[in-house]
């Protein structure tokens, strides 16, 4: 269990993505925070699905909108299972639209919530890891941040924002062993993606060198490589995991 004894906290982690994300790093061995808003059933359920690994997965109500609320989550972390070691930004929302119909509150609510929340737990995580020296940030961008994609110009500009982040506040904690990379998920079978007809999967995959959307586990599984020591040496990176998609 090569997490063994590690501490994270996963923003975002009650639904999708994120749920794969924590039930990866408990399994193995890490103690993990997680943070929702609207998904306090879902977050009591993937509590009790953690109870057989035999270590301490606690869920709490937090907008990550909010430093404040980040600062807390930080020492939730801290009171709770007695560190922080990990931090994975997940959390982030999709308001679509052209740009033409796209209202200026919809912009900043996704720029909020996707981008200044890596901000905000990023900024109050650094203090617990510097006094430690040492720390693994991974940061939840897609791959659209690299190729843009219509209807979605402040999703893109969110995950975008997170890609320039992730190698700035790599470059500036890499002397004292914080480690920042990105992960850029293609296509992942969520309750977004569930909703898409067959002739619009068909079109997806044909895209896609591998012939199958992702599921959550692809993600997790990398997020889980950039927490352990085995990745050490990477700092900087953004991580693309689409099946082949953006080359």
């Amino acid at each position: 269990m090569k997490l063994k004894d590690k501490k994270a906290i996963v923003t975002g982690g009650a639904r999708g993505i994120g749920r794969a994300i924590v039930l990866n790093l408990a399994k193995n061995g890490c103690s993990v925070i997680f943070t929702y808003q609207n998904s306090a059933d879902a977050a009591k359920l993937l509590e009790s699905e953690c109870e057989n690994f035999g270590v301490k997965v606690l869920g709490i109500k937090a907008d990550a909108v909010s430093f404040s609320e980040a600062e807390k989550t930080i020492n939730f972390s801290l009171e709770n299972i007695g560190g922080l070691d990990i931090l994975v930004n997940n959390a982030g929302i999709t308001k679509d639209n052209l740009l033409l119909r796209m209202s200026e509150s919809d912009f900043d609510k996704v720029i909020n919530a996707n981008l200044k929340s890596v901000f905000n737990y990023t900024k109050a995580s650094i203090k617990p890891m510097l006094g430690q020296r040492y720390g693994k940030i991974i940061n939840i961008s897609s791959v659209v941040a690299i190729i843009g994609n219509p209807g979605q110009a402040n999703y893109v500009a969110s995950k975008a924002g997170i890609i320039g982040f992730t190698k700035s506040t790599a470059k500036e904690l890499g002397s004292r062993n914080i480690y920042v990379n990105a992960v850029a998920p293609g296509y992942i079978l969520t309750d977004m993606t569930e909703k898409l007809n067959d002739k619009q999967k068909e079109a997806i995959i044909s895209q896609i060198p591998v012939k199958r959307i992702g599921l959550p586990e692809d993600v997790a599984k990398v997020v889980s490589f950039l927490a352990s020591s085995d990745s050490d040496y990477i700092t900087g990176q953004v991580i693309s995991v689409d099946g082949g998609m953006v080359m």
